[in-house]
């Protein structure tokens, strides 16, 4: 089974970094953060460039707003705090005046998922996905380590309209480099199969690979296919997998109510029937603990990964 090296970085600090790279290229890019500005890797750019950085404090309401009005003005803003803050306590405004009006700004989540570990279920979100995905016109990312989050915020600012990125709390497992790919919708094959596919993202994306492996040392072939676009999703690569696997699994650090895996269920419901697994959090709240201990307690395990995958091929069969 293959092993994955821990990074030295976050993407908390890749997510600020290529902020800060666009806006040394473009000068209408503006960062803004609720007392969060460094927690989310700006330093760097508050420093060389700090009336571009704005620090509103501990506010995620008026963060949102004065977003709004920034991006209303020709901005293009990135702003962030941490995940159930900009997900729950500035929903509204977030909704209603930044996503109604379609502007171009792009919200990081800071801690999303489990990842807020030792902090506890005030800190945690494993329910952004939820949320976010249900508001009209928003984008939904989650980046699998630092070098997909470098891509994927420089594609996103490619955009026009509102985006939500989950970003980690710790550093992630290295699974791409700086080829990896990304595309607005679309998916990304990583290894072929034909017993059944799983589709993943973050930091399910390298525990999937490792289900993998374990399969295929079992004789099993799956197909593995990250997700990091939950909104709009890849329905192609949804229907093909449905088509040519005939089974499904979705894998995500996330609750599996209308998350990922009811996205994926959405479209095979509606199109093509499909024996499936929705692997995560199920309809409960974590608990303070480290992240890699939350996620094997929660049934996001490779075992548990491994398992599902056999329990569909078996119900296929």
């Amino acid at each position: 089974m293959r092993s994955f090296e821990m990074e030295q970085k976050t993407t908390r600090d890749a997510f600020g970094a290529a902020v800060y790279d666009l806006a040394k290229e473009d000068p209408s890019i503006i960062a803004l953060g609720a007392d969060t500005t460094n927690n989310l890797g700006m330093g760097p750019m508050s420093q060389e460039i700090p009336k571009r950085v704005i620090n509103v404090g501990i506010a995620e309401q008026n963060m949102m707003g004065i977003a709004a009005g920034l991006a209303a003005s020709g901005y293009r803003v990135f702003a962030g705090s941490f995940a159930p803050f900009v997900a729950m306590r500035s929903l509204e405004q977030f909704r209603t005046f930044i996503c109604y009006p379609h502007l171009n700004v792009k919200v990081a989540g800071g801690m999303g998922g489990l990842s807020a570990s030792n902090e506890g279920v005030t800190h945690q979100c494993p329910e952004d996905f939820t949320i976010m995905r249900s508001i009209p016109g928003n984008v939904v990312v989650y980046p699998a380590d630092t070098a997909s989050c470098k891509v994927i915020v420089r594609e996103l600012n490619k955009h026009d309209g509102p985006a939500y990125i989950r970003l980690g709390k710790l550093p992630f497992r290295k699974v791409f480099d700086e080829n990896y790919h990304f595309e607005l919708g679309k998916a990304n094959l990583l290894e072929e199969g034909t017993d059944a596919t799983i589709f993943c993202n973050g930091t399910t994306v390298s525990r999937s690979l490792q289900a993998f492996d374990v399969l295929r040392e079992e004789g099993i072939s799956v197909r593995v296919m990250e997700m990091p676009c939950i909104k709009p999703l890849d329905e192609e690569a949804v229907l093909n997998a449905a088509e040519e696997t005939g089974a499904i699994v979705t894998v995500e650090e996330a609750t599996i109510l209308g998350a990922l895996g009811g996205a994926v269920a959405e479209v095979l419901g509606e199109n093509h029937p499909t024996i499936m697994k929705r692997v995560g959090l199920n309809d409960c709240f974590g608990e303070s603990g480290e992240l890699e201990e939350l996620m094997d307690k929660y049934g996001i395990s490779v075992e548990s990964i491994v398992s599902a995958v056999k329990s569909v091929i078996a119900r296929k069969r």
